[in-house]
Parts: structure tokens; sequence; C-alpha cells
């Protein structure tokens, strides 16, 4: 069973595990399965919205996609979510990478 396979069978018994659904996500853009990534990691945000993680993650293959008009709001808006988490690592390299585009 690959990765895939098994994060898949595990989400199924825990549908709303964001670590899972992260996990699933950046597998499927490791696989070059870009639309499917999209929608795990759409799907993770709109139920965990304070996963910063994840808004980094979609941005960068976003940027990856050259959709860098699409990545900018979704950096901006982890940026937000990451100060007010305290998340100041994240933020930092989110800043950075926003500045970069």
């Amino acid at each position: 069973m690959s990765r895939r396979e098994q994060l898949e069978q595990l989400l199924a018994a825990e549908p709303y595990d964001p670590f899972l659904r992260y996990g699933l996500a950046m597998c499927c853009a490791s696989d070059g399965q870009h639309e499917i990534a999209q929608d795990h990691f759409r799907k993770l945000l709109n139920d965990h919205p304070d996963y910063v993680a994840g808004y980094f993650q979609w941005a960068q293959l976003l940027v990856r996609l050259d959709e860098v008009d699409q990545a900018k709001p979704l950096l901006e808006t982890g940026i937000s979510v990451a100060v007010r988490t305290g998340d100041r690592h994240a933020a930092g390299e989110m800043t950075e990478f926003l500045g970069s585009l």
C-alpha cells in the first residue's frame, strides 16, 4: 500500500484530522497531482483555518504552478493567522517568501 493510499484510508476514518489532510495534500503535490492537492489544501483550511502550514505550502505549490496572483493573498492570510496564533517563525518565512514574489 502506498503512502497516499495509507493516508486516504486513515482520512476516511478520521475525515476532520488536519494532520492527515495536510499530509495527503503534500503527498498529492509531490506526486504531481496538483488539482487534487489544492482540493485537500482548500478543505484543510476551510475546516481548520488556523493550520498555518497549509497556507504556506499551498502558496508554494501555486507559485510552482505560475499562479503567483493566487498565492499572494493566500500568503497574506497565512501571515495574519500566524501572527494571531503566535507562530512568529511561520509568519517570518511567509513574509520573506511573499517579498520575493
